[in-house]
């Protein structure tokens, strides 16, 4: 797996200073936590899971999370968990074929319902687990989270490799009296299964959902002051140096036309000054379809230290992939923190002459950037996000996906 891997070499060598590397599930955990990008979910009823995947219907897809929670309701729970069995087996006799490798596999998850849900389910997939990375825990509380967690451990035995990542979303996080008391003790935990654990993720939905609140196409999660106070909390404790986990971005839920209030925050000269009139028809076509709020919101993740993000509609894939491309800007500025932080200096101007970088405080953002960059590659100096999405299909056809 590799992102833009589908793009053909010549405009790989058009956008990319450096192009993004490979990836499978073996990568190294640290590295790996980087790789996910937008997550597409889809209900675990879906009977052409496997072959959409052995077909390579999307070629953008990288991770991905078959759901048994929210998108299967309580009397379609057996029909669900049986597809979810025969879609499992149809990608590993898929692999013994040799029809597909676990290179051309994006990273799976399964996200459960219950640790008692998640025994059975490894119990009978067994080693047919080989072509998952890993499982998905809603509403993790600590006394869920020790069986989720247990039985994770129990199944990385004998060659398998399996990781877990916990959806922060219960009240006792949200509500103000609990909160602190409860991520203390999550994250006790969660440290104790680190090696186990891929991202922390939020589930701001359900937080939303307890207030009766919803935030609409003209505003993004930060601003909804409740569910902001938590995402600060949350990354205080997990995103912090010494904590090293990745903070996955909440969902993006909106995918389609419908009347707006506000005005676009999109600025009009990426898109016109490189492509003139076609590119003002693709920014009206993003606008038209959220995607330009999805944007914004994608470009506050990244301020916050946030990587990755759910998504529910395949064309948020590749927009979500391209923000998190790193810049040449900031590559630049990466290298130069990283070749000075043996004291050799405190302070030196960018290679673009437009800011300090100052070495000790920023070089744990260096060692982030890089990361980021060997997952998602670095763009030539005249290439930006624009450059990736200007041929992304914004399909009508919903798809047809619940969180």
């Amino acid at each position: 797996m590799k992102h833009f891997d589908y793009e053909t070499l010549e405009r790989r060598q058009e956008i990319f200073f450096q192009e993004p590397e490979h990836f499978t599930k073996f990568t190294d955990r640290e590295t790996l936590s980087y790789a996910l990008g937008a997550t597409l979910y889809m209900p675990a009823l879906k009977k052409s899971i496997a072959q959409d995947l052995i077909d390579k219907k999307l070629a953008e897809l990288t991770s991905m999370v078959i759901d048994l929670e929210d998108a299967v309701g309580d009397d379609q729970l057996q029909e669900a968990e049986r597809n979810l069995f025969d879609q499992i087996q149809i990608l590993s006799d898929a692999l013994d074929k040799q029809l597909i490798t676990i290179d051309d596999l994006p990273l799976i998850f399964v996200r459960l319902r219950s640790p008692e849900q998640m025994q059975r389910i490894t119990t009978e997939l067994g080693n047919y687990q080989r072509v998952l990375t890993g499982y998905v825990f809603p509403k993790f509380s600590y006394e869920t989270g020790k069986k989720y967690l247990a039985i994770l451990e129990a199944n990385n035995r004998d060659g398998m490799l399996l990781y877990g990542m916990p959806i922060l979303e219960s009240s006792d996080i949200i509500y103000k009296e609990t909160r602190i008391a409860t991520l203390l003790k999550l994250k006790e935990l969660i440290d104790a299964y680190r090696d186990y654990i891929l991202n922390v993720r939020i589930g701001a939905t359900d937080f939303c959902g307890l207030f009766g609140i919803r935030r609409n196409v003209d505003t993004t999660i930060y601003d909804v002051a409740l569910i902001r106070d938590c995402l600060t909390d949350i990354l205080n404790l997990f995103n912090r140096q010494e904590s090293g986990y990745i903070v996955s971005g909440p969902v993006w839920e909106y995918f389609s036309k419908d009347q707006r209030i506000l005005k676009s925050k999109l600025r009009m000269t990426p898109f016109q000054d490189r492509y003139g009139r076609t590119g003002m028809q693709k920014r009206t076509e993003i606008i038209n379809h959220y995607i330009d709020g999805l944007i914004n919101e994608v470009l506050l993740d990244r301020l916050n230290g946030i990587v990755g993000k759910t998504v529910i509609h395949p064309s948020h894939i590749k927009t979500v992939h391209s923000l998190y491309t790193v810049s040449h800007e900031e590559y630049s500025d990466a290298l130069s923190i990283i070749a000075n932080s043996e004291g050799q200096l405190g302070v030196l101007k960018s290679q673009y002459n437009n800011k300090m970088n100052e070495m000790k405080p920023h070089l744990y953002w260096a060692k982030r950037i890089l990361l980021q960059a060997r997952i998602f590659g670095v763009y030539n100096e005249d290439q930006d996000f624009t450059s990736l999405i200007m041929d992304t299909q914004l399909e009508e056809e919903f798809y047809e996906v619940k969180v």
